[in-house]
């Protein structure tokens, strides 16, 4: 990869959008080019399949379905939209990313690291992001800030045992990969978290 790949984590409610919102407003105002895309979707095939995982409808679906369609969703993106602009040496944003899947089908579902690890071998071995901004906040007060879970939204509606455990396995991916995860405290106010995040970035050398 000739470009920098930065992903960013975090759970339900912690602000993500809204802290991607605010670094897309200061890039443009300093002048960055960059590229902003999400998991899953970013492409018309992983916003079609997006939508199958998220639909408070499909409260039958298995983890391993879950799972497997966060991968298909995942390769198509790489392929089509993130590999073809690291080529070309761009910084891309992207908002989740396998760390997502670790953490949240990996541990909080219990399918497991190796289960999750196989089936995005050709994300792990290829687009290691060269950091991740892990948005830390506990799911409680995340869910408080939010006012509460979105009922359309089947990863929401999974209760908060589950993003307890999401949680957990974020906090020792963030151990792990120490050397790879920026970890940002996102208790403050927005304003505040924005600022950490731009000084972290600065510090190495992504803006």
């Amino acid at each position: 990869m000739k470009g920098k790949f930065i992903t960013f984590e975090g759970c339900e409610g912690v602000g993500k959008s809204r802290q991607i919102k605010l670094l897309e407003e200061y890039l443009k105002q300093n002048n960055v080019a960059y590229f902003l895309t999400r998991e899953p979707g970013g492409t018309k095939v992983s916003e079609q399949i997006r939508d199958v995982i998220l639909d408070g409808g499909n409260s039958e679906m298995t983890s391993e379905c879950e799972a497997l369609l966060y991968a298909a969703a995942r390769v198509q993106l790489l392929k089509e939209t993130i590999k073809p602009r690291l080529d070309k040496g761009e910084l891309v944003i992207c908002d989740r990313f396998v760390d997502s899947s670790l953490a949240y089908q990996g541990f909080a579902r219990g399918l497991g690291e190796k289960f999750v690890e196989s089936i995005n071998a050709y994300a792990i071995e290829n687009f290691t992001p060269d950091y991740t901004v892990f948005l830390k906040l506990d799911p409680e007060r995340a869910f408080l800030r939010k006012g509460g879970a979105d009922g359309k939204d089947r990863l929401e509606q999974s209760g908060l045992e589950f993003h307890k455990k999401v949680y957990e396995g974020y906090l020792k991916l963030a151990e792990k990969y120490a050397d790879r995860f920026i970890v940002i405290d996102a208790s403050g106010e927005k304003a505040e978290t924005h600022g950490k995040i731009v000084s972290a970035l600065k510090e190495k050398g992504i803006i």
